[in-house]
């Protein structure tokens, strides 16, 4: 005899709540409602083990689109905003690509680091350096103070 027929099958009988109601009996995973067998709000609770076919946002599966990302460029030097963005995209290594959720805010936050990470599908234009800054020697500036 196995356990879970030992306690009385796959049903759960809760206690009512209430001064003098009888105990509610809820299905077992995997079987129907009696109430939306009647007509009721049809609800099959998933069997263990298996997911259930809804994504965690509470979309159908059909809605769950991803963008393959790449970080191709280093956060090192970057504004705390920008390094804070990377991170919450899920980027830990140069190179690691990632599937993420096709929505407006990963959208967003992709844009935002444009510069940073290949989004499939788009070209990746490495960033030039910069023009307005003025390429020095050293010893130019020991020269200026008197050295």
């Amino acid at each position: 005899m196995s356990a879970r027929s030992a306690r009385g099958g796959d049903a759960k009988t809760l206690p009512a709540r209430g001064a003098g109601g009888d105990a509610k009996t809820l299905p077992a995973r995997g079987e129907v409602d009696a109430r939306s067998a009647s007509g009721g709000d049809a609800k099959t609770l998933p069997a263990r083990g298996e997911v259930d076919a809804r994504s965690a946002s509470g979309g159908d599966v059909e809605s769950t689109k991803t963008i393959k990302a790449t970080l191709m460029k280093s956060a090192i030097g970057a504004t705390p905003a920008i390094r804070a963005t990377v991170q919450s995209l899920g980027f830990r290594r140069l190179n690691q690509t990632r599937e993420l959720p096709d929505n407006d805010a990963v959208r967003g936050m992709l844009k935002a680091v444009n510069f940073l990470v290949a989004v499939e599908g788009t070209p990746y234009v490495r960033p030039k350096r910069s023009k307005y800054k003025i390429w020095r020697k050293r010893s130019d500036k020991k020269h200026k103070r008197g050295h």
